[in-house]
């Protein structure tokens, strides 16, 4: 008797109360017993010792001594199953043992079909010298059983003693192969997986588009249209009947028995690892290649169709074959999934689809619409870029941010775009507007509370603040119906005009009811429609549920005041009413009246006086002529015709300040405005015209030698011209005195008619002086390198200097500059102040006249304007007077 079953007598008290026969008897049978164990153990499949094994164990049992039967058989099983299991099985895999990553097959120095067979052939080892050992661990359970019979005939605990040595054996198994397992099974096994379930998915494909083709070549063009539908719906019991599908189900079965091998050695938890991380691998390649950059089209249904006909088919068949399939209804977990209250419909094709398939199903389809939600999110910006060709994306993404509810992501990511890709000084102030308006009609699907486009917006709303055509840009792309955009084709996306349009429709729509007015009609919908504002709303914002998203009204959010916008578009209206050659106004009015419907009467009431002028004028115009009874008192060769005038003619005192330089017209011209002028005060006593010479467009036509040319340009052009039909060359100061306007002026506007090849410029005598002479034929304009043939109609006079209105930029200046001093001194008191000190500042102490009565961001638009001149800096939000 060794020393280690000495100390287990021991233990046990028993030596003092047994006789020497007894003792003699317990060595003998102890002996005997591990003895048998090794035999048996040692020898697969050689059951000869058993009676011998059985006679030892009854033998020990009489004495008490089941205890340690119990723990020695364990022991020696454990020691075998380490060295005849677990040692080979590792063996199999050293010559991978430098495989620690395979995110490609190509990752392999291996035939691919080699490592397969390894993988097999080293479980179905494993397993075959496991199975013995749980032969020969039954085989004590018996021992012990009949024991029990002959003495007592008590089979109570017999299936508790099988039960607990199987579980403390499946124990040992799990333990020496966790201890002893080395970095590269698990990668091995997902390689594994990943190949064969790669292998079924092309197969299944394939069975799917079959299917697709044969259901569509027996239908009618009708029913071809719905197929999409179908797909998802289809019979799963229909597609393991088909007999294609026999190479698929062998394929099945091939997997699940290495599944089931990797359970029966303790891997069941890695085994699922491996095989759910190659099924998403397939999922997310999947949404990926129907996804991808295509946002014109959903994908949503083609998804859940192919994972309905693919992953959940596998894993229907792999469940059946595992065993695992208890149906739904039967589970006795309790830990049933919400969505699988119908289960039939839940899982098509499936009539009583286990908990397991359910759970599967949901994992999938959560991963699928998070994957699919996350590419559309990383596309964000590119998809509002094509908006409204991209709204079927836009609506994927919203099922998806519904499924998952993770809004916060979108927020955070779009935000991060928005500043990286638009909120750049690169980008005219026309594309973000754009953009801004595109991301409000494309969120505004998603979130129609206006919640998250409330925290999007918020950056680009900051940004445009500080840009100085913001104002005018908005005002552009409400009354232009290319948003602004000259090489736009008039895309309805890119203008205001439909919102203003949309407003009025639902001005329109909106009944008269006796009992309630528009208020309280307005105020029950929307405590009908009320819901909370998630989760990730910023309580400071304020709830945003009981208003719709109002594009012009976040435009309008922009400026601060609508006063302003108003501004500009009258500014913007006048410039664009003093340039027309009609009295074509149609759409100028009906701009006008959907503006009046969103900003109110009052404040366009000047734009409306400004556009009556424009009507006034037609009339007057009209009745002028009329009382022509003979040509005009002008002759000559070069008179011309009362007919060829029309004149605007406007209440000053309604339009914005008016631009306007003195000019020299041709005595002709002259002469036919005197008498215009004259005839006005005949038919409107006491009124009298007082012309701005420098306004207005003028029709030319240039006949030369070789060609004629037609242009319409500013008077000044025209006069510039016009002095060049009696003399053919003058020098600039005798050509600039004669028009009236500085040599300066003369030279910037002269440029245009050089550039057209019509003029020729040379120095002259004096070095300040040029010469400018007019090109008569095409062969002295290709000497200076420039003209053009034929008749031509162009534009000239379109420079920044031709306003005819003083801009918005320019009048505030003007109107600002009062205050510059203040704030200059300001400064100088208290070293440093911020926007809005300032701002409240001049609003306390400037009260005489004028009084400030201007907008905080009109006086941070200023403020920028003095930073730029380098009169102040601006450093951390505070104002200084630069050093």
């Amino acid at each position: 008797m060794d020393q280690s079953t000495t100390s287990s007598f021991c233990n046990l008290g028993i030596l003092d109360s047994l006789s020497n026969d007894s003792i003699c008897e317990i060595l003998r049978s102890y002996n005997g017993f591990c003895a048998a164990t090794q035999t048996l153990l040692a020898a697969v499949d050689d059951l000869s010792a058993r009676r011998d094994f059985v006679a030892h164990v009854h033998s020990l049992c009489k004495h008490g001594l089941d205890s340690l039967v119990r723990d020695h058989f364990l022991r020696v099983l454990e020691e075998t199953f380490e060295r005849n299991g677990a040692s080979r099985f590792w063996r199999h895999f050293e010559p991978y043992s430098n495989v620690t990553g395979l995110n490609k097959n190509d990752d392999l120095e291996i035939d691919e079909d080699e490592i397969l067979s390894v993988l097999h052939s080293a479980l179905e080892e494993i397993y075959l010298e496991k199975g013995y050992q749980e032969k020969c661990l039954l085989m004590l359970v018996h021992a012990f059983q009949s024991y029990k019979k002959q003495v007592s005939r008590d089979t109570r605990d017999l299936d508790a003693e099988r039960n607990h040595l199987t579980t403390k054996y499946q124990w040992i198994v799990s333990s020496v192969l966790t201890a002893t397992l080395p970095r590269n099974f698990r990668v091995i096994l997902h390689w594994y997986f990943k190949r064969t379930l790669e292998e079924l998915s092309t197969r299944m494909d394939e069975e799917l588009q079959d299917h697709e083709s044969q259901s569509k070549d027996g239908m009618d063009l009708d029913e071809k249209g719905k197929i999409c539908n179908k797909v998802g719906e289809m019979d799963v019991d229909e597609c393991y009947n088909d007999s294609r599908y026999s190479e698929n189900n062998k394929l099945v079965n091939s997997i699940g028995k290495v599944v089931l091998h990797l359970r029966s050695l303790g891997f069941t938890s890695m085994a699922e690892d491996a095989y759910a991380s190659a099924i998403f691998l397939l999922l997310k390649a999947k949404v990926y290649d129907l996804a991808g950059d295509d946002f014109r089209s959903s994908v949503l249904q083609s998804i859940q169709s192919w994972i309905q006909a693919v992953p959940l088919k596998f894993l229907h068949a792999l469940l059946v074959y595992l065993g695992d399939s208890v149906s739904y209804e039967s589970s006795s977990s309790g830990l049933k999934s919400p969505l699988a209250s119908q289960p039939s419909s839940f899982c098509p094709g499936i009539d009583s689809p286990s908990e397991g398939l359910v759970r599967w199903k949901l994992r999938l389809e959560y991963f699928a619409y998070e994957t699919l939600q996350d590419l559309r999110i990383s596309k964000l910006f590119e998809i509002i870029v094509d908006y409204p060709e991209s709204s079927p994306a836009i609506e994927d993404l919203k099922l998806c941010l519904e499924y998952t509810g993770q809004h916060s992501k979108l927020v955070d990511s779009f935000i991060s775009s928005l500043r990286y890709r638009l909120l750049t000084a690169g980008a005219s102030t026309n594309d973000i507007l754009h953009q801004y308006v595109s991301t409000i009609k494309a969120l505004r699907t998603i979130d129609p509370a206006g919640v998250f486009l409330e925290a999007v917006g918020e950056p680009i709303r900051d940004y445009l603040r500080g840009r100085r055509d913001t104002i005018k840009c908005i005002v552009t792309m409400l009354t232009d119906g290319t948003g602004g955009n000259s090489s736009a084709s008039g895309n309805p996306g890119d203008s205001l005009l439909e919102e203003l349009n949309r407003d009025e429709e639902i001005q329109e729509d909106v009944g008269i009811d006796d009992d309630f007015n528009t208020d309280d009609r307005q105020a029950w919908i929307n405590a009908a429609r009320w819901q909370p504002d998630p989760v990730e709303a910023d309580p400071l914002k304020g709830s945003r549920n009981q208003r719709k998203v109002d594009i012009l009204g976040m435009i309008v959010g922009i400026i601060g005041s609508k006063d302003q916008l108003v501004h500009e578009y009258r500014t913007m209206l006048a410039e664009k009413l003093l340039n027309k050659s009609d009295y074509d106004i149609d759409s100028e009015i009906r701009t006008l009246e959907l503006l009046k419907i969103h900003f109110g009467e009052s404040s366009l009431q000047k734009c409306e006086i400004m556009l009556n002028d424009l009507l006034g004028s037609k009339r007057t115009n009209t009745n002028i002529k009329a009382t022509i009874s003979q040509p005009s008192q002008t002759s000559g060769e070069n008179a011309i015709s009362m007919d060829t005038i029309s004149a605007t003619i406007i209440s000053s005192n309604f339009w914005p300040p008016i631009q306007d330089e003195p000019v020299n017209l041709p005595e002709s011209v002259d002469q036919l405005l005197t008498e215009y002028a004259t005839r006005f005060h005949e038919t409107k006593t006491p009124r009298k015209l007082q012309w701005k010479k420098s306004l207005g467009t003028v029709k030319l036509e240039l006949q030369f030698d070789d060609r004629i040319m037609q242009f319409t340009v500013a008077p000044v052009h025209a006069s510039i011209i016009m002095q060049f039909q009696d003399q053919k060359s003058w020098t600039s100061k005798n050509l600039a005195a004669a028009i009236g306007i500085p040599v300066d002026a003369l030279s910037r506007r002269i440029h245009f008619w050089i550039s057209k090849g019509i003029i020729s410029e040379s120095a002259g005598v004096d070095t300040s002086d040029h010469v400018y002479t007019i090109m008569e034929s095409m062969a002295e304009t290709s000497k200076n390198g420039a003209g053009s043939s034929g008749i031509q109609e162009l534009l000239g006079g379109d420079e920044e200097e031709e306003r005819s209105v003083s801009s918005v930029e320019n009048q505030l200046l003007k109107e600002m500059t009062v205050y510059e001093k203040f704030i200059m001194g300001m400064l100088t008191n208290f070293g440093s102040m911020a926007l809005d000190r300032i701002h409240n500042t001049l609003k306390m102490f400037c009260i005489a006249d004028p009084p400030y009565d201007k907008s905080l961001q009109q006086l941070q638009s200023f403020l920028s304007g003095l930073v730029s001149e380098e009169k102040l800096e601006l450093r951390d939000g505070m104002y200084f007077l630069k050093k």
